[in-house]
């Protein structure tokens, strides 16, 4: 049995399997592509399957994009129960990188919440690039990891998981204060391509200083 589950083979998905697998946790890969997962699970020593697949750990990352986690999660419905469910998605129009896809008043964490009442939904990664997460660090910075939750065990074991992998978890409130990690990553991802910011190119980072 895993500890984690990653669903999903991109980019984040590959970082944080390195991650989890620095803080010595087993991963299990699914995807709908096998030699994809195969292929990433191999890097992480870890097992692999296709998406439907039973899901072996209690923390079940969701490295796909808002619309594909939905899919996920209302394919697996109830086998979900009792898990933690990390939500990394941000419900950007990638067309216009003008606003978000999800109405004014909810979040992608609580519309996938939603899906899985049984399961609990923790949002994390969502303000993290893919490309700072094999460093860890940024500037000599570690990253910071915005976390919220409801369920205060599963918000405990995504803080828990983040500090193990040699990151800085920040527990910023209930799952509701998705709305607002989500709106501010929008903000963060058009500084990415702006042409008057030519050196952050993906690779910043979001970091709280006291």
């Amino acid at each position: 049995m895993a500890d984690i589950t990653i669903i999903g083979t991109g980019n984040m998905a590959s970082g944080i399997a390195a991650r989890a697998a620095t803080a010595g946790k087993s991963v299990q890969i699914l995807s709908r592509n096998a030699d994809s997962a195969a292929a990433l699970a191999d890097k992480v020593n870890g097992t692999s399957g296709t998406t439907g697949s039973p899901v072996e750990g209690s923390i079940v990352v969701l490295a796909t994009p808002f619309d594909a986690s939905k899919e996920v999660l209302s394919s697996y419905g109830s086998a979900l129960n009792g898990k933690t469910i990390v939500d990394i998605s941000n419900p950007v129009n990638f067309e216009t990188f003008d606003s978000l896809t999800v109405p004014a008043g909810t979040s992608a964490a609580e519309e996938l919440q939603a899906l899985v009442p049984g399961a609990s939904v923790v949002k994390a990664f969502n303000t993290v690039f893919a490309a700072t997460l094999a460093d860890g660090e940024v500037a000599g910075q570690t990253l910071d990891v915005l976390v919220a939750g409801d369920d205060a065990e599963a918000t405990a074991a995504v803080v828990d998981f983040v500090k193990g992998a040699g990151l800085r978890p920040v527990n910023v409130g209930p799952l509701r204060r998705s709305r607002e990690l989500e709106a501010f990553q929008l903000l963060v991802m058009t500084l990415q391509i702006s042409e008057a910011h030519p050196d952050y190119n993906w690779n910043s980072a979001v970091k709280l200083l006291p």
